[in-house]
């Protein structure tokens, strides 16, 4: 059975953007007769609200689109991120790290600078120097070798992580669970097959297909979408309130227009008002989505 899941953060309404990878994975999910799973990654307290929260299951109910079983929270889960991480102790894969990111860039060892900064120089790999006051993170000791895999949107990826990231951070100073260790953890616990989401992420995907192996997971089925972008190219942000749903809503559209609008842009439909219900049997199982504009 398909479990399709949709994970937002809860910092701020759902934008435009945010609700197509929604209708994306809840029309997969519901085209195959699976299951659509919903997973709030509130792990970052000072950028969650519990009146965000409540706007998430508002507007996804005010799309049409519903979920199965119970609701998920990241908050909720430190045991099991806590669990995993002694499993990667205990295997030798994760180390403490005392350098700050101020001192990873200046080093010189650490030419390479991509999407999330300068490749960590490995400084800390066979025994850092406690620093009085400062607390480590915990990084995880990537494996040699090539990742690959096929996208079932970009088709073939690879990526020499260690070449290109280097040991990531898989606990942080606060110790709280990373992103990367998170989402792998908590997709396993749901039992999810099929990972839709935005392609700001495929190149996240070899990083948690390394924490699959060490943990002994089964990954699911990777599918990377073009992000929706506004008017001007840029991509959507919540803070542009007119670009949100709760926004849409205020300015007199119906769920039916937005729904028809946000499956047009991924090649399903012709545009005109639709509820998400009437979409599934125009769906096809893996959408094509174009990068689309805004309003």
């Amino acid at each position: 059975m398909v479990r399709q899941r949709f994970a937002p953060s809860p910092s701020g309404r759902l934008h435009l953007g945010n609700a197509r990878s929604a209708l994306l994975g809840w029309l997969q999910a519901r085209a195959a007769g699976g299951e659509f799973l919903l997973r709030i990654e509130d792990l970052d307290p000072d950028r969650s609200s519990a009146e965000a929260i409540d706007g998430i299951y508002e507007d996804l109910r005010w799309l049409g689109l519903d979920w199965d079983g119970p609701v998920l929270k990241q908050s909720l889960r430190a045991e099991a991120y806590a669990d995993a991480l002694r499993k990667l102790e205990a295997a030798g894969r994760v180390y403490p790290c005392f350098c700050s990111r101020a001192e990873i860039a200046r080093a010189a060892s650490a030419p390479h600078v991509g999407e999330e900064g300068p490749r960590y120089p490995g400084t800390c790999a066979h025994g850092g120097t406690a620093q009085a006051g400062r607390t480590p993170a915990l990084r995880f000791r990537v494996a040699p070798g090539v990742v690959s895999f096929a996208d079932q949107l970009h088709g073939p990826y690879s990526q020499d992580v260690d070449a290109v990231v280097g040991d990531f951070v898989v606990r942080r100073v606060d110790g709280v669970a990373s992103y990367q260790l998170a989402v792998v953890v908590d997709d396993a616990a749901q039992g999810i097959t099929d990972v839709l989401r935005g392609d700001d992420l495929l190149s996240s995907t070899p990083r948690q297909l390394q924490l699959y192996a060490a943990l002994g997971l089964s990954p699911p089925a990777f599918a990377h979408v073009p992000l929706l972008m506004d008017a001007d190219g840029k991509r959507m942000a919540k803070r542009d309130g007119a670009q949100t749903i709760a926004g849409q809503r205020a300015a007199g559209k119906s769920p039916e227009d937005v729904v028809g609008w946000l499956a047009k842009s991924c090649g399903i439909g012709d545009g005109s008002a639709s509820s998400a219900s009437e979409l599934v049997e125009k769906a096809p199982f893996i959408p094509y989505p174009d990068s689309g504009t805004s309003r």
